[in-house]
């Protein structure tokens, strides 16, 4: 055995500082990288900007139940066997089907939220 290599490959490397680049570094660095655009004012004020669909999803189970979506949003995954998996799965793939939760979600809020 050749004790030279055992004892450098003990010895401990010191660990390299890593700073992370910024947007505008990785842009010069790369220019066919996408710009991210920034929300518009309009955007982010509207109630719908930043909640993800299971948000959405599980606050009209908690408020209004499986049942009341069913009859609201007229699709199985609703009406038969209903579980967040197989309904996220399904608003996920088909748009209609999500704007009709989201419009009922935004009664909600309107309902909770009078003007």
């Amino acid at each position: 055995m050749n004790t030279e290599n055992n004892s450098e490959s003990s010895e401990k490397t010191e660990p390299v500082d890593f700073k992370p680049k910024s947007n505008e570094q990785l842009n010069a660095e790369d220019p066919k990288r996408k710009k991210r655009r920034q929300a518009t004012p309009e955007e982010l004020s509207h109630p719908l900007h930043g909640v993800k669909l299971k948000e959405i999803l599980e606050r009209l189970v908690k408020r209004y139940g499986w049942e009341y979506l069913a009859k609201e949003v007229n699709i199985r995954c609703f009406k038969y066997n209903p579980n967040m998996k197989s309904s996220l799965g399904f608003l996920r793939k088909t748009k209609w089907a999500r704007e009709h939760v989201e419009d009922v979600y935004m009664d909600m809020l309107e309902e909770e939220n009078p003007k």
